[in-house]
């Protein structure tokens, strides 16, 4: 096996992030419904091939979806014996209070292009579900029902704060939308 030399890296990384950015500018100027990966492609100075080798669609451009290890390593600090709900604020909470501000910056941009485009808006329930399927693989023990509703819930309620977060223009801070989301699920 080949080992990949710090410039290919470097040019990999620059090359997405020009995809990204490029990308989201023309979300934000034309609508996310309007733009094609084509044109993406060409105002980023790269082939569709090249487009997709970065992103496996338009959509994960703007909707991108944690790992399992990224989620493990939010959930991991929480102390085993919360309910599993608390166990989700408590990594939300972790996971934006890590981020540094332009990535808070572009999440902002990615949920406000969400936010924007009704397809989007359900085509989020999606990956909702998936991060909920990558929180339960990382219980430390097998998954109850009631902690699966408990964790589906959970990320109902990240999506909620994190839309209304969109819809405000980030005037309010997260964190608090988090607290009123994870609230109305107990009240």
């Amino acid at each position: 096996m080949t080992e990949i030399s710090p410039w290919r890296t470097r040019r990999w990384a620059a090359t997405h992030s020009r995809i990204l950015a490029t990308a989201l500018g023309l979300f934000e100027e034309w609508g996310y419904e309007q733009v094609s990966v084509n044109q993406i492609a060409k105002r980023a100075d790269v082939s569709v091939p090249t487009f997709y080798a970065h992103f496996p669609s338009k959509e994960h451009v703007v909707m991108a979806p944690p790992t399992v290890e990224q989620v493990g390593a939010l959930m991991a600090p929480q102390p085993d014996g919360l309910p599993v709900g608390e166990r989700v604020l408590g990594a939300n909470l972790r996971w934006i209070a890590l981020m540094p501000p332009e990535e808070r910056a572009e999440l902002l941009a990615r949920w406000r292009i969400i936010a924007s485009s009704p397809a989007l808006r359900t085509r989020v329930a999606e990956f909702e579900r998936m991060t909920a399927g990558m929180t339960l693989q990382n219980l430390p023990e097998p998954p109850c029902t009631q902690q699966v509703v408990q964790v589906t819930a959970a990320l109902a309620a990240t999506t909620a704060a994190l839309l209304a977060w969109a819809d405000d223009n980030g005037a309010r801070p997260l964190d608090e939308l988090f607290g009123e989301a994870f609230g109305a699920l107990s009240g």
